[in-house]
């Protein structure tokens, strides 16, 4: 078979910008690619949701592909092992309560099956703004990544959702977007953004589900951006917080939207 380069090219951007335009309306909108966003997308995906997650990096994963400190292992308690145990991922118990996973096949195991549920990814997408409307936030302001990296003047695009989700990690950058716009207005203890604590695994574990929900009208928060909004310890490398906070968020709406 000849191959031809400009059909090569051709497909890969006629599939692409098929994908693109189909979800510029969806149910769930995701800000961050790590665990907690990936694993809320498998379960509203799996539920029937149109969901899609937006990651600025090039990579999908958050911060569990380097374990604790660059040793690819991670820790998950009693808790979450079910879940990845739903997922398929191996695990071995360390002492009573405690199981270590690889983290490269815990977040490839993930994303495959996340996206085989029917998750849409979109990787080197930055979140510039949300559309703040009458209902709340109702959907979010796009970017690619480069243009916000290089400094460009180059207008975003909106995509329309019935409710975002911020999961992108310690920043909770969708929630300070929000923030910025709309002051002391957020359903935290102080109305803002308070801020992560110092690291407490076992006080941040036991306090994540609670900071699991809706921060601002058609707004969500999941694992570390729960934690950071609420003013909440963070945790470091066990991860069965952050799996379980986005089963929690993914319960929540599929309730609210099914």
């Amino acid at each position: 078979m000849k191959l031809d380069d400009i059909i090569v090219s051709k497909a890969i951007v006629e599939g692409y910008m098929q994908d693109l335009l189909d979800y510029m309306e969806m149910d769930v909108a995701i800000g961050g690619g790590g665990p907690s966003g990936i694993t809320a997308g498998y379960y509203m995906a799996k539920a029937g949701l149109k969901v899609a997650l937006f990651e600025k990096k090039l990579t999908i994963g958050g911060g569990m592909w380097g374990g604790g400190m660059m040793l690819n292992k991670i820790v998950v308690q009693e808790e979450g092992k079910r879940i990845l145990e739903e997922m398929g991922i191996s695990s071995q118990e360390y002492q009573s309560g405690y199981h270590v996973a690889d983290s490269i096949e815990t977040v490839s195991t993930l994303l495959s099956q996340a996206t085989k549920a029917g998750l849409k990814v979109f990787n080197l997408i930055e979140i510039e703004d949300v559309m703040i409307k009458q209902k709340g936030v109702e959907g979010l302001v796009i970017n690619w990544s480069t243009v916000g990296m290089s400094g460009l003047h180059v207008d975003p695009v909106t995509v329309r959702s019935k409710a975002v989700v911020d999961a992108t990690g310690h920043p909770c950058e969708v929630v300070k977007v929000v923030e910025n716009k709309v002051g002391p207005e957020l359903h935290t203890k102080t109305g803002r953004i308070m801020g992560e604590k110092s690291m407490w695994a076992d006080r941040a574990e036991s306090v994540i589900l609670e900071n699991v929900g809706e921060v601002y009208p058609g707004l969500y928060v999941t694992g570390m951006a729960a934690n950071a909004a609420h003013g909440s310890p963070r945790m470091g490398p066990i991860f069965g917080g952050m799996l379980l906070s986005g089963e929690k968020v993914a319960q929540i709406l599929i309730e609210k939207l099914k």
